[in-house]
Formats: structure tokens, sequence, C-alpha cells
């Protein structure tokens, strides 16, 4: 593709990076940063800025946040007592938007996938144990809301195994959440039925 102008390209090449950006879309978006009122350009320029230079992972729970501990961790009206295992902050969103949880979350980054060189000691699972231990007995329950994959389903069962030594019940949440998908796809209603129905992981 020819370009005008060498920032165009520029410009181009680092948005189609993004995912799920290719250089038709990104040639859109540029463009129409050219032709916008510039102090909004300044504005999201500005915010990515301090996103990269600012943005924290909660030292408890690894979520996204502004502090070093987040707002879910700190919140007194959370039930302590059980803690949903997830794979990205996203997932994290995902529930929240159910208004069907109200305990706190466990981000793992990721999931075992030993085609993608990503090993257990990638993931944040020593760190889910060493919080369950120092909980001392005031975790009751751990909900491994993973994504209904292969990967998803060993690490699981990887948890599952680390953690049984200790007095909680280890539930999943109920496969209305249909095999192969990312829990970010699933509807609001289909999530929350699911949190609600778990089942004891076996």
């Amino acid at each position: 593709m020819e370009y005008p102008s060498k920032l165009i390209e520029d410009a181009v090449n680092q948005i189609a990076k993004l995912p799920g950006i290719g250089k038709k879309t990104a040639l859109r978006l540029v463009l129409h940063l050219i032709k916008d009122k510039s102090e909004n350009t300044y504005a999201l320029t500005d915010a990515l800025v301090k996103l990269r230079g600012n943005i924290k992972f909660c030292s408890s729970c690894h979520n996204i946040s502004d502090h070093d501990v987040c707002s879910i961790c700190l919140s007194q009206r959370r039930d302590r007592s059980v803690i949903c295992v997830v794979e990205d902050s996203k997932d994290v969103m995902a529930i929240e938007n159910t208004a069907q949880f109200v305990g706190l979350y466990h981000v793992l980054g990721g999931v075992i996938s030993p085609m993608n060189g990503i090993g257990p000691s990638e993931l944040k699972i020593d760190s889910l144990v060493t919080r369950i231990s120092a909980a001392q007995n005031e975790v009751k329950e751990i909900i491994l809301a993973l994504s209904p994959t292969m990967e998803g389903d060993t690490t699981a069962f990887y948890i599952n195994r680390r953690i049984k030594d200790f007095t909680v019940k280890v539930s999943v949440i109920a496969r209305g959440v249909p095999v192969g998908g990312d829990l970010e796809y699933a509807d609001e209603i289909t999530l929350g039925r699911s949190i609600a129905g778990r089942t004891l992981f076996q």
C-alpha cells in the first residue's frame, strides 16, 4: 500500500500491531485522527502515556489497578471466603458485569500452554497457594472460572492438585459457557448463571 506520507505509514504500522486491527482499519483511524481536533488526538496520546506509565497490578489478586491494592480487594462488602480464579483482567470485568459474584478474585495472567511456552511458573499460581495458606482458613471456596479449553482445563487440574491439601471447596463454573469458548465473549446472563450454578471440581 502506498502512503502519501512517511508519518502516516509509521502511524498505520504501529496501530496495525493492535489485536483485531488490520492495515485498512489502521489507515481509517489515522486519517480520522488527522481530521479530528488536535486536542482530541493529544488527549488520546496523553491517556495512553499515562496508562503505560502509571497502571499497576494489585499486589493481592494481580488485577489491573490504579493503586497497589485494587478496589475489589479493599472493599469490605466483598465475601472474603470465596476466591474466583480467572485467566485475565478482562474476565474479572466480564464476571463483575453479571452482578452475580460478590467474592474476591485471583488473576493468573494466562493459562498453562506448553505449545506457547507457558508453564505454571509463568502464572500467578504460587501466589494463589500462598494467599490461601496465609488466610488461616478464612478462604472456604475456590472457584475455577477458566475458559473451557484444553489449556483452561489443564490449568484447573494443576491448581486443584496444588491446593488439595487445604480445607477449601474447589468448584468450577457451570458449562453454560460453550466448550472451546472464551469467558469474555459469553453474554452476561449465561456467565452469571454459570457462576451461580457452579459445581464441585472433579
